[in-house]
């Protein structure tokens, strides 16, 4: 069976942690909890001088990092997908974003980061409907039933994450602890992800419409 590298992944996530000056999934060892600017002499000075367009890149590269570093290609897709769908672009691309898979076994609390769930994943320890699915970026539908297989319930960070007191099941990612399952029960609307910080994904979609 494959193993995760939960001490690479965390690392990891330091390192973003880092580069965007924030404790972005809210955990409690983030680098930034004590030092909360960036690295080097001018580290603190820096943080305000922002402009517009800096803003933008910021709030794009900080969603892309939240949800596993995403690459710009395959985010620049999310963007053009959800500008292509009728409705509210910025509800489009949330909701693209919510229903991949790896982020679904993250919110069901199946894994202690974003990355061990896309692992989880890819070494086939998830089911979908009951049928095996590898790819992380898999677009689950309201309804569909994720199930952790039976050999990957004893993984020790899987039954850390489950008893984490660093987040809270979500209301549309219904989780039925005795079969290791969770229902996703809806496509939830931008307020109601669980952000540990402030997302601002309409600066999102301005920087990609200014290209």
């Amino acid at each position: 069976m494959a193993k995760v590298n939960s001490g690479r992944i965390h690392a990891q996530k330091h390192r973003i942690d880092r580069r965007q000056k924030i404790n972005l999934w809210g955990r409690a060892k983030s680098p930034v909890n004590k030092r909360p600017y960036g690295l080097g002499q001018h580290g603190q000075t820096l943080r305000n001088k922002l402009t517009d367009y800096g803003k933008q890149l910021q709030a794009k590269q900080r969603i892309k990092a939240y949800y596993g570093n995403i690459t710009e290609k395959k985010f620049l897709r999310y963007y053009k997908e959800a500008a292509a769908k009728s409705g509210d672009t910025v509800a489009n691309l949330i909701a693209s974003l919510e229903s991949r898979l790896d982020v679904i076994v993250y919110r069901a609390k199946f894994a202690v980061t974003v990355f061990s769930a896309r692992q989880l994943v890819s070494h086939g320890h998830i089911l979908v409907n009951g049928k095996r699915v590898t790819i992380g970026s898999y677009q689950c539908k309201a309804g569909d039933i994720i199930t952790l297989k039976d050999k990957a319930r004893n993984i020790p960070f899987v039954l850390t994450a489950l008893s984490s007191p660093e987040r809270d099941f979500c209301e549309y990612v219904a989780v039925d602890l005795n079969k290791f399952e969770a229902t996703y029960a809806h496509v939830p609307t931008l307020e109601e992800v669980p952000y540990p910080v402030q997302m601002e994904p309409h600066m999102v979609i301005e920087f990609y419409s200014r290209q």
